[in-house]
């Protein structure tokens, strides 16, 4: 598989990678022994590139992530966050960006992972409450002291990058980016080009919805959280599906899945981008890594961003209470 890079620091990974999330919680019943199959089997189709963070599960995830890279580690980048506080009891209990919590994440996600450096570490959500050079300033002193190798940011705004860049190089920002999640084009894709970031696009098949899968809002799991996700409820659900029909249309004529489709234009948008879509079965790690094949002509692409100009998608992305902590 081609590598593509992240940033100028140095940071080189497979051009999709592979986010860990759902294998750990949000979407529905998990699968331990699956889901070490499933990254075992990314190793295999060259994928390189891991995203966790210490919240999922909450906490378990990191484990997880762990032992299955275990015996590969020199061969792979794991990226994990910090910054969505949670309790034991899976409650959420805010956003935090101080400095001395920064560094005991870090230090927690270091044991959970069972690794000694951390490749790509970000923060998950900007703390409106403390200043990013406070923040940012830790995550370098972390980088000084050999337990992180590169620094990110999650859902951060233009400005925000823009501070955090004097502080110390960043690398990355992740940052939802699909066809039916367009706002990054307004102005944050622009600054990370021009302050040299490179750009992971999380939920590059629209948590799911672009991949056709999904007919009607009983096809989820009643503990998935998608359920309280707006494009999902209401009249929202069906215009969104209607939007869908013309994907499935398109890749029925290019002999594809519309997930394949969908990651393919998420792909030509610049080689300074990496999706990471999340999986927790081999079948659908196969089929996303199959994009790679898919070849789109400039016509397409622009048939595409007409269908699903950010003006036809119905609903938030987030809730109300969460959307608070996005372009922060």
């Amino acid at each position: 598989m081609k590598q593509r890079k992240l940033g100028n620091q140095g940071l080189m990974v497979s051009e999709i990678g592979l986010g860990c999330m759902g294998m750990s919680e949000f979407y529905g019943a998990t699968d331990e022994t699956e889901s070490l199959a499933t990254i075992a089997h990314a190793l295999e189709l060259g994928i390189n590139f891991f995203d966790t963070a210490d919240m999922y599960g909450p906490f378990v995830n990191e484990e997880l992530v762990g032992k299955a890279i275990k015996s590969h580690r020199d061969q792979v980048v794991i990226a994990t966050k910090f910054g969505i506080m949670r309790g034991d009891n899976k409650a959420f209990l805010g956003v935090c960006g101080k400095p001395e919590y920064v560094r005991s994440a870090c230090e927690n996600s270091l044991k959970r992972l069972g690794i000694a450096v951390i490749d790509l570490y970000y923060q998950h959500r900007v703390d409106p409450e403390v200043p990013i050079e406070d923040t940012v300033g830790e995550m370098s002193l972390l980088v000084k002291e050999g337990k992180v190798k590169y620094l990110g940011l999650s859902e951060a705004g233009t400005e925000t990058l823009r501070r955090a860049s004097k502080v110390h190089p960043i690398s990355a920002l992740q940052t939802e980016y699909s066809l039916w999640t367009r706002d990054p084009e307004d102005s944050v894709l622009a600054t990370c080009r021009e302050l040299s970031i490179g750009f992971v696009a999380y939920s590059p098949l629209g948590r799911g919805f672009l991949t056709g899968e999904i007919k009607k809002i009983e096809d989820l799991a009643e503990d998935d959280y998608r359920k309280l996700s707006p494009r999902f409820q209401g009249d929202n659900f069906q215009k969104n599906l209607d939007l869908v029909a013309h994907i499935q249309e398109m890749a029925n004529k290019k002999g594809c899945k519309p997930t394949q489709l969908a990651l393919a234009w998420v792909l030509a948008q610049g080689n300074d981008i990496v999706p990471i879509p999340g999986t927790k079965r081999q079948k659908y790690l196969e089929e996303n890594v199959a994009s790679l094949a898919v070849e789109l002509t400039n016509d397409d692409i622009a048939k595409m961003n007409e269908l699903l100009s950010s003006s036809v998608v119905a609903g938030m992305r987030y809730p109300e209470a969460s959307m608070r902590f996005i372009s922060q």
